[in-house]
């Protein structure tokens, strides 16, 4: 098992949008890479530094962390600075953070390849992660308790997983 953290704005959404994969084995929402404590949401909306962030453990022989990048790239804006959706604040920036250095050849290809496409400079952070708290749990498979939540991923998204099965 291998293990990515990808922030893209709310973290409920990227949670559920993951979760369909087959070859994703668990998902946790989560603040990460802000100061060396634990915050609260609270906290984490009060500017502490830390972007709501999945932690994503894929089973590398069913799903390649280039595919699992390829997806992510389907629902962020990769050049919005804080922002994603109608979500304001340094809690929804972008980042790809990677936990081993044989992570990142994979990891720079696609997102070189992601600024050749769009002709600029990503806003997408690109770094190791630092550092990790699980959300509280309400957070947890937030949208499928309350399917009805706020996302900024549209509704079609989450029923690509499918697609890709009987592809």
């Amino acid at each position: 098992m291998k293990t990515i953290y990808l922030a893209g704005g709310c973290f409920w959404g990227v949670q559920k949008f993951f979760d369909q994969f087959e070859g994703v084995v668990d998902t946790e929402t989560g603040y990460a890479n802000g100061p060396e404590k634990a915050p609260s949401y609270q906290e984490v909306c009060r500017s502490s530094g830390h972007a709501e962030t999945v932690k994503i453990v894929y089973d590398e022989c069913r799903i390649g962390l280039k595919k699992l990048l390829d997806f992510y790239f389907l629902v962020i804006d990769p050049l919005s600075v804080n922002q994603q959706g109608g979500d304001k604040g340094i809690q929804y920036r972008t980042g790809i953070y990677y936990t081993g250095e044989d992570q990142l050849p994979e990891i720079e290809a696609v997102y070189r390849a992601k600024e050749r496409q769009l002709g600029q400079k990503l806003a997408v952070e690109l770094e190791p992660i630092r550092n990790f708290f699980p959300a509280e749990e309400y957070h947890q498979k937030y949208l499928e308790k309350n399917p009805q939540g706020y996302c900024h991923i549209p509704q079609k998204m989450f029923t690509l997983g499918k697609k890709d099965r009987t592809e």
